[in-house]
């Protein structure tokens, strides 16, 4: 997985599962993240894709 893929997967865990209305396991998008970010992704690069994702500009 290189760093776009994972910055990709990270956004997609996020929005499924982070947020007080998702009462799925924490740790999904943690370990998401995690990965992300040691593969060089930063926040901002998360965030940004999250928005790509939702279709916000």
């Amino acid at each position: 997985m290189d760093r776009q893929q994972a910055v990709q997967e990270t956004a997609r865990a996020v929005l499924a599962h982070g947020g007080p209305a998702a009462r799925t396991d924490p740790q999904i998008p943690t370990t998401a993240m995690g990965r992300a970010l040691n593969l060089g992704a930063t926040h901002a690069d998360i965030a940004a894709e999250m928005r790509r994702q939702r279709g916000d500009q």
